[in-house]
């Protein structure tokens, strides 16, 4: 599609020279500015009418797509004057059609069609393919998709017999975005690769860049995230390369990153196009366009009342340009953020039923999430024929579908078999539905990305779940909160080792951090800020797919048969009450524990005490076996009594995964192993320890504790690789880590909540963060981080983690050591010595950690850094 935007100020480059009268026309789509400053050049030479009915058509050309449309009408109503005392109807067709064609895109769609139809009467042959297209564009930005399409058939047939090789490819780049709106992505693709193709023949620098965004369109259609993205990347630097700041690129990149999850970036993605818009100027067609993905942005990021605000606005835009398909879809948002504001009831429902049938009527692609919408009102105020009807109609799609929108329409499904009491209809839809998310999730390379993913299938998990708090089912409750539980740390990370540009960031990124550390730097902090975007904007680019792999697939009975005398507790949160599911000797149980937020609220006390006390600050308030009673009460409740002297395996809820479990009177003496899910422990089992049993010890600056504690391990380990003093730069420590049997850092650790896979270990050469740690082939078999807040992560998604620690568990760690609060270093040291001195005598990661802590009893900060740490995964 040919969409005008907004280009910065260039110096000309035309060295003197006056362009052929005739070449300026593709010029001006090419470099506008350079086709302005060749108009005056010829004008200067006071032309005959028809070259100077070129040079103000150019003219006018460039500056529509410099933005400034009012000038660029001036110059078109001067073009057209020259042409038609040329006395050249055809010159007067071309000029009509371009003026046409500008006032529709600046919102003057009745006076624009009236010249373009004109025109049309005027041309004949090649020139009536090129009338046609300026016409399509003008119905398209009205919506009227299929007069559009009509004209572009037209087009497409008189410009190829003609050999007009520029005009075909406008015309097929044009057709290409229809189809692709009208859900053909297969014809869209098609129309754009032969349009790039032609472009490139014909040095349309502008166009091909264009061409490639739309590309990215055709991926993002696909479901294909990463692949969107790098199209869009590409597309912005070629038009970066030409001067231009594109509004349309910034509207696509919103869309695929709302559909990758990323909500906060796409609204600030959007803020950042409308102030440059305001302040720069624009066309009135693409400032209420760029209103309108703000509106989704801002809905989508949960923020309703500036979603409806913007909205709105666009709604007025578009219905005073006569744009019926744009104001429709923004009546939607509107109406979709007034019900996340809160409000319901019958008139509503009308209204966005009403919304609903016009989007069926255009044929856009939001007619389904209204129909989902009015379905749910419709439920909620106790219409069941209207709700089965509206959720019929969110249930329709294609086979060709991308995963997202055929998710989607599987949760309309289930909400409707939910309402007709079909169980087993309903429970089928949720499992399609989440194979279709499955199938979306493994597009993506990232774990970010895999992660955020998940959210978008909580409320199909959740409806099953509830199905079986109905039936009092705990073995149905177990096998559907495994459905949907910690799926992104099931599948292996793609891997990034060969990235070369990835890794010179990283060293970049580490030197910089390293400066700051040592120096305050305004300049150097906001290269350390660009140098975190451009790793987290190359890592989700990156591609998924099969050669990610796919996770196996949960299997009760296999679960059943590993714990043997291990006993498994999981922590199922259903609309806010926290449920255990026991799994005992073969035999499931479930117990109503209590409210999610009471347990969160002692989590959050027990931490905050065990901070103070690590620190040997003031011993006043509760004493830790207190806090930890009303712990254990407030997570477990009357699930503490199955356990008996065993040990257990504990599956929280990503919202817990901070706890303290060893601060949980009834875990003090046993070996406790923490997974994110039962089918993570299952896989950190079958693990097997590498034959070589390599030992790495690594110690990070500023650590005098941790000196004492690495150089004393190193004695337990004569043959251990000691990185220390220098030593322990990033790619030394990454090599000697990968396949590792035990590695054992003591380093400060950093956990950064607002960007948690920058979460780090600080090593002599700066930060190992997870994106370093992606890097590995295998982790270590058994990693001990002796560090701060090395077990924290953020819960992402439906129940997703992200953080240092939750990163090695896809990569191949069978069991961490890590802490969920800071810790006293120097107290920290015996409890690791202890801690290796069992784990040389052949204990499991759990069981020799409970017996170092065992020995630490007496000295309440020695016992608060015991109780600080947990031990991940089997």
């Amino acid at each position: 599609m040919v969409r005008t935007g907004r280009y910065h100020p260039r110096v000309p480059t035309v060295g003197g020279r006056v362009e052929a009268a005739e070449n300026l026309l593709p010029l001006a789509l090419s470099r506008p500015h350079d086709a302005i400053a060749s108009a005056r050049a010829l004008l200067a030479g006071d032309p005959a009418p028809v070259d100077a009915s070129f040079a103000h058509q150019a003219w006018g050309i460039g500056l529509r797509q410099l933005g400034d449309v009012t000038a660029a009408v001036r110059e078109l109503r001067t073009a057209l004057r020259l042409a038609e005392q040329s006395g050249r109807p055809e010159r007067e067709a071309d000029v009509l059609a371009t003026l046409g064609a500008t006032l529709g895109r600046a919102g003057r769609s009745r006076e624009g069609l009236a010249n373009l139809d004109r025109a049309v009467e005027l041309s004949r042959g090649a020139l009536s393919g090129r009338v046609l297209l300026r016409r399509a564009d003008v119905l398209l930005v009205l919506g009227r998709h299929h007069e559009a399409l009509e004209d572009l058939r037209s087009a497409i047939t008189r410009l190829r017999r003609s050999g007009d090789q520029l005009w075909e490819a406008r015309s097929r780049n044009y057709r290409g975005f229809i189809q692709l709106a009208l859900g053909g992505t297969k014809r869209a693709d098609a129309d754009f690769a032969v349009a790039e193709k032609l472009y490139a023949a014909a040095g349309q620098e502008f166009e091909y860049a264009e061409a490639r965004q739309n590309r990215g369109l055709v991926a993002y259609s696909r479901g294909d995230l990463p692949a969107a993205l790098r199209y869009l990347d590409e597309a912005g630097r070629r038009f970066a390369a030409v001067g231009v700041v594109w509004p349309d690129l910034a509207i696509d990149r919103c869309g695929v990153l709302l559909a990758a999850g990323l909500s906060a970036e796409a609204l600030a993605e959007m803020d950042q196009a409308i102030a440059q818009m305001e302040a720069e100027g624009g066309t009135a067609t693409k400032r209420s366009e760029l209103m309108f993905a703000a509106a989704t942005a801002a809905l989508a990021a949960g923020d309703p009342r500036s979603a409806q605000e913007r909205a709105d606005r666009a709604r007025h835009l578009f219905s005073a340009q006569r744009r019926v398909w744009w104001a429709v879809r923004s009546s939607m948002v509107l109406l979709e953020a007034r019900y996340q504001a809160g409000e319901r009831g019958p008139q509503l429902l009308r209204r966005i039923s009403e919304v609903a049938r016009r989007l069926d009527a255009l044929g856009a692609s939001e007619a389904s999430a209204a129909h989902l919408l009015a379905g749910r009102l419709a439920l909620a105020d106790g219409r069941s024929r209207a709700a089965d009807r509206q959720l019929q109609l969110a249930g329709r799609h294609s086979k060709d579908s991308p995963p997202l929108a055929r998710s989607a329409a599987w949760l309309g499904k289930a909400l409707r078999a939910d309402a007709r009491g079909d169980v087993r209809g309903m429970l089928s839809a949720c499992a399609r539905g989440l194979d279709a998310l499955d199938e979306h999730r493994l597009t993506m390379g990232a774990t970010e990305l895999r992660a955020l993913a998940t959210g978008h299938g909580a409320e199909l998990a959740e409806l099953a779940l509830r199905d079986a708090l109905r039936r009092d089912d705990a073995r149905r409750l177990l096998v559907w909160s495994e459905r949907w539980r910690a799926t992104a740390l099931g599948v292996t990370p793609v891997r990034l080792s060969d990235d070369e540009h990835l890794v010179v960031e990283l060293a970049a990124l580490r030197d910089v951090v390293r400066r700051l550390d040592a120096e305050p730097d305004p300049s150097a902090e906001k290269e350390r800020r660009r140098l975190e975007k451009a790793v987290r904007d190359r890592v989700l680019r990156a591609q998924g797919g099969p050669s990610g792999g796919g996770a196996r697939r949960f299997d009760l009975g296999e679960l059943v048969g590993a714990l043997g005398e291990t006993v498994l507790v999981e922590l199922v949160e259903v609309d806010g009450v926290l449920h255990a599911v026991v799994v005992r000797d073969g035999k499931i149980s479930r117990q109503v524990v209590g409210p999610l937020e009471a347990a969160a609220v002692e989590v959050e006390r027990s931490r905050f005490r065990l901070r103070r006390l690590a620190h040997g600050r003031s011993q006043h308030g509760p004493s830790l076996e207190v806090l930890g009673a009303r712990l254990g009460d407030a997570i477990l409740g009357s699930a503490q009594e199955f356990l008996g002297d065993r040990p257990v395996v504990m599956v929280p809820p990503s919202r817990l995964q901070a706890l303290p479990w060893g601060l949980v009177p009834s875990f003090a003496d046993r070996p406790v192993n923490v997974a994110p899910s039962a089918a993570s422990w299952l896989r950190a089992r079958r693990l097997r320890p590498p034959a070589d049993r390599r030992v790495v010890l690594v110690l990070g600056p500023g650590l005098s504790a941790g000196r004492t504690e690495v150089m004393r391990l190193a004695e337990q380990y004569p043959d251990a690789t000691v990185l220390a003093d220098g030593d322990a730069t990033a790619e030394k420590v990454l090599r000697e880590l990968d396949g590792a049997w035990i590695a054992h850092i003591a380093a400060h650790g950093t956990f950064r909540s607002d960007s948690p896979l920058f979460s780090s270990l600080l090593l002599d050469d700066g930060p190992l963060t997870v994106y370093d740690f992606e890097r590995l082939r295998r982790a270590p078999y058994r990693m001990v981080l002796s560090s701060c807040d090395s077990g924290l992560a953020k819960p992402v998604g439906a129940d997703e983690l992200l953080g240092l620690s939750s990163s090695l568990i896809p990569l191949g760690a069978a069991g961490i050591l890590a802490s969920v609060v800071p810790v006293n270093d120097p107290a920290t040291a015996p409890l690791m010595l202890a801690l290796h001195g069992n784990l040389r005598e052949g204990q499991s990661l759990a069981a020799a950690f409970a017996g170092a802590r065992a020995e630490a009893r007496g000295d309440p900060v020695a016992v608060a850094a015991g109780r600080s740490f947990v031990a991940l995964g089997a």
